[in-house]
């Protein structure tokens, strides 16, 4: 039994990615979230839109606080 046979070396490293948001080269594994649990060790199933950009857009894309409500003073 090799164990080259069951690691793929392209597991082992890690790999760097391209936002496509802010175009930086950011760590695939740190920095992006995986958006297929099944696969965690595949490339591909992490989005391709880094966290930063991702919480930059929910925040900005929230729904604003419509009505300026306070405690009524009675």
């Amino acid at each position: 039994m090799d164990l080259e046979d069951q690691f793929d070396t392209a597991s082992l490293l890690l790999t760097e990615r391209r936002c496509r948001i802010c175009g930086v080269t950011k760590n695939l594994i740190e920095d992006f979230y995986i958006t297929h649990k099944n696969s965690t060790h595949l490339q591909s199933s992490y989005s391709y839109e880094c966290k930063k950009c991702t919480i930059n857009r929910i925040t900005s894309r929230r729904k604003k606080d419509i009505c300026d409500w306070t405690y009524p003073d009675w």
